[in-house]
C-alpha cells in the first residue's frame, strides 16, 4: 500500500471512528463516571473503610492456612482461586467484596510469574487502533474501548502505585509525522473522557530538549519532529501484592507458597469440590472444600485443567515477551521512546522505570516452563531495535539485567504468530466445577477478574450479596494518597536516630527515601516511616538506592512476605534493577525477617552460612555466549538438597565449581612472576603482577539442568530454600 493510499485510509477511519463515537457508541464519549456516581453505597464505603484502615492488619500465613484447612465439605467455600498472578488476586478481590467466602492459593509468591514481568504499562491499546484501523477489524477497536475505560480505572484505584508517562515517537519524513498525528488523533477522540491528556506534536529541536539522547538522524534521514501520548506506567509487582493484601483485609483467605497437588471430586457427580494443597514450606498437606474453583494460572493453566482431565486440550498459546535493564542515561527521568516498527513489524518501548531505563519487548512463540529463559538473539533484537532511534551508543555491556515473561494468549487457530492473535481473555468451564480464565493482559485485569467471578457464580449457583464494585474501589494505600504526600513523610519522621558524641541526633528523612516510601506504599508510608523512627531500621539497604530496612519488617507483617527474595524481587524491585546491591543487601535481609518470622538459631545459622553462598547471577559476562548458554537469568538461584540426617545441605556437583555469593564470585587475584631486566649489569627483578578478575561467575544453563537432572529442589527462579 502506497504511502498516500494509507495516509487516505487513515484519515477515512478516523472519520468512521468518529461517527461510530458519536452515534453508536456514545459510552465512548460520554464524561467519565465517577467513583461517586458509581457503586456508591454503604456497602462500598464498608469495604474502603475496611481496606483501606491505616491501623488495619492483614490476618498472619498461619491463620490464613487455617481458614483453608477450616473450609469443609460441609462449610466449604464459595470459590477457591488457584493462582496469586494479576488475574487471580483480581478475582479474589472481585468476589470477597460481593459477600463471598473466598481462598486463594499461589504455589511461589504472588507476582513470582509473568505478572511481575510486564513492560510496567497500562496500556490503553493504542498499537491495536491501527490494526483496527487496517484490518476494518471492529473486535480490536472494542479492544481499544475497553482498555481505555480499564486503564483509567486502574490508575484512579492505585494512584500511588500508577501515573501517567509521555511516550515520544520519532518522525524521520514529512509523511509520518501527519501519520502518526492523525492516528494519535483519532486515538484522542476514541478515548473521549478517558484520555489521560493530549497528544502533541514536537519540532525536531524540542523533542530534543525532551529526549536528549535521541537521534538527529536515522538511517540517513533526518529527524523531522516528534509525536506524543500518553499511557499509564504502573510497578507491577506492588500492584499484584496490594491487590492480595487488599483481598485479605476484605476477608479472603489468600496463601502464598501452597500450591494445588490434586483436585477433590464429588464421588457421584465427578463435579470438583475441593483441591488437596500443600505448604511448600513445611510441607504439610491439607484439604480444602470449595463450591467452584476458579484456574487464573496464567501460563499454567492448562496444567492446572490436567489435574481434572489428563486429556484436556490446551487453551493458550504462550508467547515470550523479553525486557532488558539499562542505565538512567539512556532516557530521561518522565519521558518515554516507542520504535514504532522495527525490522519485522514490531513495537519495541524504551521507558524510564524506578530510575532505570526497561527496554521491550519481544512476541515470539515459546514453550511453557518455569524458568523462562531470555535469549541472546531476543536482547541484541531489542538493542538492534532502539540503536537506529539514539544519539548514544548502545553497548551489549550496558544490559544490567534481563527476563522474559510468558503471556497466556486465548489461541485463534486460524493465526500464525502470536502477534496476530487477540489479546481479549477467554473464561470457561470445561470441566464441572473448574472455571477456567486465560488470556487478557495487565490493564484488563479487573474486567477479567468481574467476568470469571460472574461465571463462578453461575457454575456454583452462589448467592453474592452484592454485584461487582472493583470499579471504584481503590487498594490499600490509595485512598486519600495525593502527589505531595511524600512531603508528609519528610517533615514528620526520621530514617533513624544517630549518635554523634554521646548526643542523640536525629537523621532526616530526605526527598528521595520519602518519595520512594509515598509511592510503594501510599498512605500506609506513615507505617514504614514509623518503624524505621521507632525501631532503629532506618538505614538503607544498599548504597545508592532509598530502599530501606523497615520496609522489611513491614512487609513480613504486613504483605506476606516469607523469604529474603519475596522482598528483594516483588516487594521491592531491588533484584531486578541492580543485582550486585540485592545481593548485598541480602545478609540484612535475612537478618531481619528472621527476627520477624522467629527463626530459630541454628535455622538462622544454616540460613546465613549457606544459601547466601548459594546464590548465583545468571549474567554473560561481556555479552559473549557459548554454543550451550543461550539464556541470560539475572536472578538468584540457589539448590538445596536433604541430607540423610534430615538437615538442609548445600552442595554442587563438583567441588570445583562450589557456589558463589554475588560479592565472592571474583576470583582472587592470581600472582604471576614477571622478570624485568635493568641495566648492563643484569640485575633481575621480580614484579608480582595479578591476572585480570572476572567481573562474577556466569553459570550456563546446561549446569543448571545437570542440577535439576540430581537430588535438588530448585524453588523457582527468584525463591530462597523453603523453611523447616
Amino acid at each position: 500500500m502506497s504511502s498516500a493510499a494509507r495516509l487516505r485510509r487513515v484519515c477515512a477511519a478516523a472519520l468512521a471512528t468518529a461517527t461510530v463515537a458519536s452515534v453508536g457508541g456514545s459510552i465512548i464519549l460520554s464524561p467519565n463516571i465517577s467513583s461517586n456516581d458509581r457503586g456508591s453505597g454503604p456497602v462500598l464505603e464498608a469495604l474502603r473503610s475496611k481496606i483501606n484502615d491505616p491501623y488495619a492488619n492483614v490476618p498472619s500465613r498461619a491463620v490464613q492456612e487455617s481458614a483453608l484447612i477450616g473450609a469443609s465439605q460441609a462449610n466449604p467455600l464459595d470459590i477457591l482461586v488457584v493462582g496469586g498472578g494479576a488475574t487471580g488476586c483480581g478475582v479474589a478481590l472481585d468476589a470477597v467484596t460481593r459477600g463471598l467466602r473466598v481462598g486463594l492459593v499461589e504455589r511461589e509468591d504472588f507476582s513470582s510469574g509473568t505478572s511481575s514481568r510486564s513492560t510496567k504499562l497500562i496500556h490503553g491499546g493504542v498499537r491495536y487502533l491501527e490494526k483496527a484501523v487496517f484490518n476494518l477489524d471492529y473486535g480490536q477497536l472494542k479492544l481499544v474501548f475497553h482498555a481505555l475505560e480499564e486503564r483509567k480505572q486502574v490508575i484512579e484505584n492505585a494512584p500511588h502505585l500508577c501515573h501517567a508517562l509521555p511516550c515520544m515517537t520519532p518522525c524521520f519524513d514529512w509523511f509520518e509525522v501527519v501519520y502518526f498525528w492523525a492516528g494519535l488523533k483519532m486515538y484522542d477522540l476514541v478515548a473521549g473522557a478517558r484520555l489521560l491528556h493530549l497528544s502533541r506534536y514536537y519540532s525536531a529541536k524540542e523533542s530534543i530538549e525532551l529526549f536528549p539522547t535521541l537521534a538527529k538522524k536515522g538511517n540517513n534521514r533526518n529527524l523531522r519532529g516528534t509525536v506524543v501520548y500518553y499511557d499509564g506506567q504502573m510497578n507491577d509487582s506492588r500492584l499484584n501484592v496490594g491487590l492480595a493484601c487488599s483481598a485479605a483485609l476484605a476477608g479472603a483467605a489468600v496463601l502464598n507458597h501452597a500450591e494445588v497437588i490434586s483436585f477433590l471430586k464429588d464421588e457421584a457427580t465427578g463435579r470438583i469440590i475441593g483441591a488437596k494443597i500443600r505448604d511448600n514450606f513445611s510441607g504439610k498437606v491439607f484439604e480444602t472444600y470449595a463450591k467452584v474453583v476458579v484456574n487464573a494460572a496464567g501460563p499454567f493453566c492448562d496444567s492446572v485443567r490436567k489435574l481434572a482431565d489428563k486429556e484436556a486440550p490446551s487453551m493458550i498459546c504462550p508467547s515470550s515477551g523479553v525486557h532488558i535493564v539499562l542505565p538512567d542515561y539512556y532516557s530521561p527521568d518522565g519521558m518515554g521512546l516507542i520504535v514504532p516498527k522495527t525490522k519485522d513489524g514490531r513495537v519495541v518501548f524504551m521507558l524510564p522505570w524506578l530510575g532505570r531505563t526497561i527496554a521491550g519487548t519481544t512476541d515470539s512463540n515459546t514453550v511453557i516452563t518455569p524458568l523462562p529463559e531470555p535469549h541472546e538473539d531476543e536482547i541484541q533484537f531489542i538493542l538492534d531495535a532502539i540503536s537506529d532511534y539514539l544519539s548514544v551508543k548502545v553497548r551489549r555491556t550496558d544490559v544490567l539485567s534481563a527476563w522474559s515473561g510468558i503471556r497466556p494468549l486465548a489461541v485463534d487457530p486460524s493465526a500464525k504468530s502470536t502477534e496476530n492473535i487477540s489479546r481479549d481473555h477467554v473464561v470457561c468451564e470445561d470441566y464441572p466445577g473448574l472455571v477456567t480464565i486465560t488470556g487478557g493482559k495487565w490493564t484488563t485485569y479487573r474486567s477479567m477478574a468481574e467476568d470469571a467471578v460472574d461465571a463462578a457464580v453461575k457454575s456454583g449457583k452462589l448467592s453474592p450479596a452484592n454485584g461487582s464494585v472493583t470499579h471504584s474501589l481503590r487498594l490499600m494505600g490509595g485512598d486519600g494518597w495525593e502527589p505531595s504526600y511524600f512531603t508528609v513523610i519528610a517533615q514528620q519522621y526520621v530514617r533513624m536516630k544517630r549518635s554523634y558524641g554521646g548526643e542523640v541526633v536525629p537523621a532526616i528523612m530526605d526527598t528521595a527515601a520519602s518519595k520512594h516510601l509515598s509511592h510503594a506504599y501510599g498512605t500506609l508510608a506513615e507505617r514504614v516511616a514509623a518503624i524505621a523512627q521507632n525501631e532503629g531500621l532506618g538505614k538503607r539497604l544498599a548504597h545508592g538506592y532509598p530502599i530501606m530496612e523497615a520496609e522489611v519488617a513491614y512487609c513480613a507483617r504486613n504483605e506476606y512476605c516469607e523469604s529474603a527474595v519475596d522482598f528483594i524481587a516483588r516487594r521491592s524491585r531491588l533484584a531486578f534493577l541492580d543485582t550486585d546491591a540485592a545481593g548485598r543487601a541480602l545478609p540484612r535481609i535475612i537478618e531481619i525477617l528472621a527476627a520477624e518470622h522467629s527463626w530459630d538459631n541454628a535455622l538462622y545459622s544454616n540460613y546465613e552460612k549457606h544459601f547466601l553462598p548459594a546464590c548465583v547471577c545468571l549474567e554473560l559476562p561481556n555479552g559473549t555466549l557459548n554454543n550451550d548458554s543461550s539464556s541470560v537469568l539475572p536472578f538468584f538461584i540457589p539448590w538445596i538438597v536433604w541430607g540423610e540426617d534430615g538437615n538442609l545441605k548445600f552442595q554442587s556437583h563438583s567441588p570445583d565449581r562450589f557456589f558463589h555469593t554475588l560479592t565472592d564470585a571474583k576470583t582472587q587475584p592470581k600472582k604471576k612472576k614477571e622478570e624485568v631486566r635493568k641495566g648492563s649489569g643484569g640485575n633481575v627483578k621480580t614484579k608480582l603482577e595479578a591476572e585480570p578478575t572476572p567481573s562474577r561467575r556466569c553459570w550456563r544453563i546446561s549446569e543448571i539442568q545437570d542440577y535439576l537432572n540430581r537430588d535438588y529442589l530448585l524453588f523457582d527462579d527468584l525463591m530462597l530454600p523453603k523453611m523447616v
